[in-house]
């Protein structure tokens, strides 16, 4: 078993150009290395994942009306995440991720590519850039988990999705008290590992080649990584962008989201709709 770690902690992992190469490296070096079965995907500290790093990911962007978008570009730039994302499902040996805390945004363009996900009771999963600002970088693969009208269901409205929840529809594994989840998740890869790994990458190809017929995933990741950058350009997404660079990023989110009272609104009086 291969075990890696996002280890941000005091940035609740966000996504970094710097995570993405060294996840991609870890990735490709497991993939190589024959005593490697399986990877395990885990994190340090009160989040898996809390999405991108806002503060490189919109340098010089959304608020700057001088700027020409340039499609490609924006489809490159933002191709380079999602295709190591998808290294999670690609690699020929099975990929597990144990999630705790949030798991919101871009930790669901992340994790949502693993093979099998196991989560604290504390996780939380949600798309709420869906609100404004964003779509994500694989769809196919919340239809795949949720089916399709649980999927339009939660991002239609970027609504949270708490663990039991999420494992309920069939969006994780299962779920497991905080404190059993490092060894729970620990005992499936070793589970998994106990078949030879002809085997594994056997049954990973042949059900890999299933969904590359029923959900086209590099066509849904392009459409993903198209329309992800349209919702950053549109004028409520620059809106968005201008306004957080006047009153923080921070506050602009609790306004986008005080209205729907979950993810850091929760327990907060609701404004009127």
């Amino acid at each position: 078993m291969r075990r890696l770690v996002l280890c941000r902690p005091r940035e609740y992992n966000t996504i970094t150009p710097a995570l993405r190469d060294e996840l991609e490296a870890a990735l490709d070096e497991a993939e190589r290395d024959p005593e490697v079965r399986v990877v395990l995907l885990c994190a340090e500290g009160p989040a898996f994942c809390a999405g991108f790093g806002l503060d490189w990911s919109t340098a010089g962007g959304g608020g700057n009306r001088d700027r020409v978008w340039d499609t490609v570009a924006d489809v490159e730039m933002i191709g380079t995440f999602g295709r190591t994302f998808a290294r999670l499902h690609e690699i020929s040996k099975p990929t597990i991720a144990a999630v705790q805390g949030w798991c919101i945004a871009g930790g669901t363009d992340m994790v949502l590519n693993a093979d099998l996900i196991v989560a604290g009771r504390s996780a939380r999963f949600g798309y709420p850039p869906a609100r404004v600002w964003g779509v994500p970088e694989a769809p196919w693969v919340w239809v795949a988990r949720l089916g399709l009208e649980r999927a339009k269901r939660y991002l239609f409205t970027g609504d949270e999705i708490s663990a039991e929840e999420a494992a309920s529809m069939g969006m994780i594994l299962e779920v497991v008290d905080d404190d059993r989840l490092d060894d729970h998740a620990a005992d499936l890869a070793r589970r998994v590992a106990r078949l030879p790994l002809n085997q594994l990458k056997m049954m990973k190809w042949m059900l890999n080649d299933v969904a590359r017929h029923q959900y086209q995933p590099d066509t849904s990741r392009l459409l993903g990584f198209i329309f992800d950058g349209v919702a950053r350009h549109t004028q409520e997404g620059l809106d968005f962008v201008r306004r957080a660079q006047d009153i923080g990023w921070r506050e602009a989110v609790r306004e986008r989201d005080a209205p729907f009272g979950d993810y850091g609104e929760r327990g907060r009086p609701a404004p009127d709709a």
